[in-house]
């Protein structure tokens, strides 16, 4: 079995297409349309999405996507960073004993190549990593709706990188890796192009291949990612953004 986060639309409901299709059984959790309803911008939702896995998954989980994510035009500026950080941390950190019980498996979160463009650094990331999500909301009232974004995925990046290759994930037979995933056909991406501040640079933000990218763009990348062939894979943020970030950072490597 494998769970996944934001399962009910977007790059969500692709990657649970595209799972499923490969023959995988896929427990889906979000706010509606799921099969574990839970809102995980909230202490009391995240339970309840942590306890609702663990009942469907039993002894062991196969995978897990952290997909649920909201976008910088969302007015509630601190639900921004408790859903995309908070939201997948938390959860990759109380099914860390499910997936380690599995023979094998692997994790895998979306990030976001906003990540590496600047505004992305700023105070909510410490805030982020030290576990303070008091701290975190406050500081996000206090920041842009996209610096909250590109930090609150930031934050979640590095706490992958740094927790990929100790004992109790590659060690313990898990692998985690990250998405960073570009401007994407979504209800996320609709919500921030009719944004009057966000939306004219969104359009704006350069392409190489030309063009937003499909769920499905990011859904078959994730299963790779999952899957046996990508069991030498641990600890990398897998760029699917049409060449933006190679184009914006070409030295940075």
């Amino acid at each position: 079995m494998i769970a996944l986060t934001g399962s009910a639309s977007g790059i969500g409901a692709a990657i649970a297409a595209r799972l499923r299709r490969d023959g995988n059984e896929v427990l889906g959790i979000d706010l509606q349309d799921a099969d574990v309803h839970a809102d995980l911008s909230t202490a009391s939702g995240r339970l309840a999405a942590i306890e609702g896995v663990g009942a469907a998954a039993g002894a062991s989980l196969d995978g897990f996507v952290a997909c649920a994510g909201l976008g910088p035009h969302v007015a509630d500026l601190p639900a921004i960073a408790s859903v995309n950080y908070f939201g997948a941390q938390e959860l990759l950190v109380a099914l860390r004993p499910l997936l380690a019980a599995a023979a094998q498996s692997a994790a895998v979160v979306i990030s976001s190549n906003s990540t590496t463009m600047p505004g992305a650094e700023s105070a909510i990331i410490d805030a982020c990593l030290g576990g303070d999500e008091v701290e975190t909301r406050r500081l996000a009232t206090t920041l842009a709706g996209n610096q909250v974004y590109a930090g609150s995925k930031l934050a979640l990046t590095r706490w992958l990188r740094r927790a990929a290759p100790t004992r109790e994930w590659a060690g313990a037979g898990i692998r985690l890796n990250a998405v960073a995933a570009g401007p994407t056909r979504t209800p996320l991406l609709a919500g921030g192009l009719s944004h009057p501040l966000y939306g004219p640079a969104i359009r704006n933000f350069p392409v190489p291949t030309g063009g937003h990218g499909a769920p499905e763009d990011i859904a078959n990348v994730v299963a790779f990612l999952l899957g046996p062939e990508a069991r030498y894979v641990c600890g990398s943020v897998w760029f699917v953004d049409g060449g933006t970030d190679a184009l914006v950072r070409g030295d940075r490597y």
